[in-house]
């Protein structure tokens, strides 16, 4: 899943996820609920910036050179991904995923109560991480 087509496919299947180009036709976003979760750029071809846990981004930058802190991003919430390098491609889902939940676990519980698909994937995800 290192080719864009691919990204944008699984970032829209995820509810309520819409993309724009808000900073200019170099970068396309993926948001939820007018939330950014990932980032990708075309003048950097193959880096891909999602949110993270500040603990786990720091566990994968140590653990895989792919996965640095965000360029122009803040560095303790995002990082960057080098989609050449060898990340696989359902490790790739899985922080995207992750970042998706990063975003959702901050609205409020009324909103979620409301949007129950929203609720339902932040719930799935938590369950996940508990196998």
């Amino acid at each position: 899943m290192t080719d864009i087509e691919s990204i944008r496919l699984f970032c829209l299947s995820l509810p309520r996820t819409s993309e724009d180009m808000a900073f200019g036709e170099d970068y396309l976003l993926f948001r939820v609920c007018d939330k950014i979760f990932a980032c990708y750029g075309f003048t950097r071809d193959n880096y891909f910036t999602l949110k993270c846990n500040p603990d786990y981004a720091i566990e994968l930058r140590e653990r895989y050179p792919e996965i640095q802190p965000a360029w122009h991003w803040n560095k303790k919430y995002w990082n960057q991904l080098d989609l050449s390098g060898s990340l696989s491609e359902e490790m790739v889902k899985s922080l995207i995923r992750h970042s998706y939940s990063e975003v959702i676990r901050k609205f409020s519980r009324r909103f979620l109560n409301a949007n129950p698909d929203i609720a339902a994937f932040l719930d799935d995800h938590n369950a996940r991480k508990d196998l």
